[in-house]
């Protein structure tokens, strides 16, 4: 059997233990394939090597059931990790996100990732920049979000955590999961990634996970709430490039907000 060695001597204290948990825990429900994971120590992590293939229409539908039913298997609560510390980010240069067991969604993303990510972030920001995060921030506190498109509330899913296209590995036989930042989220958390920077087949994608989770009406107006960390992490690694999009997603945040309250 083939495998593969992610490597970094330096990594940071419980590094590769964490990504070793996320996808032992990703794998527990049994409902979409990730890869596994072998071993690991301090400075790397054996995984199985993966053969990939070009996604099409039909796999990427797939996939999308098999996502939702990956929310739908759930977690102790929002915020919640399978290892600790947690990390976001890159092999090179990840920082650590906070893990805490929270009673609501509103709670983890404003006080464990949002308010943290504007902190570290306010000494390279201008003022206006600074207010426009600030008040997208508390438009989010006021527990707008906490459904869908305004509706009902979400129990604690078992998200991904950082579900872009290029942690998708493509196969004959469908979609491979690999490097989570594994956590106890809102499930628009992995679909919002997804949309973010683009994801062949996504709109296949989005019809298999609603063929098994229907979808309120207007959900991907939703999206920008649950990227906004993402992006905000953007601007913390790799610099003032994101920055425009990051303040379109505040600003899309803001209106959404105050459309949902009429």
């Amino acid at each position: 059997m083939r495998d593969y060695v992610k490597e970094r001597a330096d990594a940071p204290r419980g590094f590769f233990a964490a990504e070793a948990a996320g996808l032992r825990w990703l794998a527990e429900p049994d409902v979409v394939p990730v890869v596994s994971a072998i071993d690991h120590d301090n400075g790397s992590l054996r995984l199985d090597y993966i053969e990939e293939s070009a996604p099409n229409a039909h796999l990427a539908f797939g996939f999308g059931r098999q996502l939702a039913l990956l929310h739908n298997s759930g977690a102790s609560a929002f915020g919640w990790a399978p290892a600790e510390p947690a990390w976001f980010g890159p092999l090179g240069s990840p920082f650590e996100v906070e893990v805490a067991s929270c009673s609501s969604f509103t709670e983890f993303w404003v006080e464990t990732r949002l308010e943290p990510m504007a902190t570290a972030l306010a000494d390279h920001l201008s003022q206006d920049h600074r207010e426009t995060i600030t008040s997208a921030i508390r438009a989010l506190a006021d527990g707008a979000f906490e459904g869908i498109s305004g509706t009902g509330g979400e129990n604690p899913a078992r998200v991904h955590g950082d579900l872009w296209a290029g942690n998708l590995m493509w196969t004959p036989a469908g979609c491979t999961l690999i490097d989570p930042a594994a956590h106890g989220g809102h499930r628009l958390e992995d679909l919002a990634m997804l949309a973010l920077f683009g994801t062949p087949f996504l709109e296949e994608i989005f019809a298999g996970y609603e063929a098994t989770n229907p979808m309120p009406v207007g959900w991907r107006n939703d999206l920008p709430v649950h990227s906004f960390f993402a992006l905000l992490a953007h601007v913390r690694l790799f610099g003032a490039g994101f920055l425009g999009q990051t303040l379109s997603a505040a600003r899309s945040i803001i209106d959404r907000a105050a459309d949902l309250k009429g």
